[in-house]
């Protein structure tokens, strides 16, 4: 399969970029609201089509009890 060609189509490559601005969005403002810098810079500097993000919000971000 040509992923190339699949990418350079508009119909998979908007639904991809929707997707991945989501998911990017809601880790990056969870980090930001739990302090975590280093999580920000990683999430804002990896593009992982939003597995990165998915992984965070729902294993990495467990707010801790006080």
């Amino acid at each position: 399969m040509n992923y190339i060609a699949l990418l350079n189509n508009p119909y998979v490559l908007i639904p991809l970029l929707l997707w991945s601005l989501i998911w990017k969005g809601l880790a990056l403002w969870r980090a930001s609201k739990l302090g975590q810098k280093w999580w920000y810079i990683a999430l804002l500097g990896i593009n992982t089509v939003g597995i990165l993000e998915i992984l965070y919000l729902y294993v990495f971000s467990k707010p801790r009890r006080k």
